[in-house]
């Protein structure tokens, strides 16, 4: 991790789960299912820590907001990738798509109150 100051750095943590997204994909079985499955998470597993990064330097706080959604709609989407891995199963190393479920829901619950923050922060300005 990156030096910082902050005691709690969402880039950091995004960072992070990306790289555990990353080693679930590289154990994924190398079959139809497991390189579909692969290329969807892959794809939204490594977005939000991208999309983040955008949202850190958005134009307004409605580029902000916008921004946000879309890490939230990626997070969305690994879940449920994540949960049929999990149901499958489609790896043996459960316990580490456990964990990953686990930080990928509580990557959602914050990302859920920095954009109501967000919004009730723009509604107080335009009064």
């Amino acid at each position: 991790m990156r030096e910082s100051n902050k005691k709690y750095d969402l880039e950091d943590r995004l960072i992070q789960f990306s790289l555990l997204i990353i080693e679930i994909v590289e154990i994924l079985p190398t079959n139809k299912v497991g390189n579909h499955i692969a290329g969807q998470l892959i794809r939204s597993g490594t977005s939000p820590a991208f999309n983040y990064g955008e949202a850190q330097v958005a134009e307004s706080r409605n580029d902000f907001i916008h921004k946000m959604k879309i890490c939230l709609k990626e997070l969305k989407e690994t879940q449920i990738a994540l949960q049929i891995i999990r149901i499958k199963p489609l790896v043996a190393e459960l316990e580490k798509v456990d964990k990953t479920i686990t930080e990928c829901k509580e990557l959602i619950s914050i990302f859920v109150k920095s954009i109501e923050t967000a919004r009730k922060n723009k509604s107080a300005s335009e009064r």
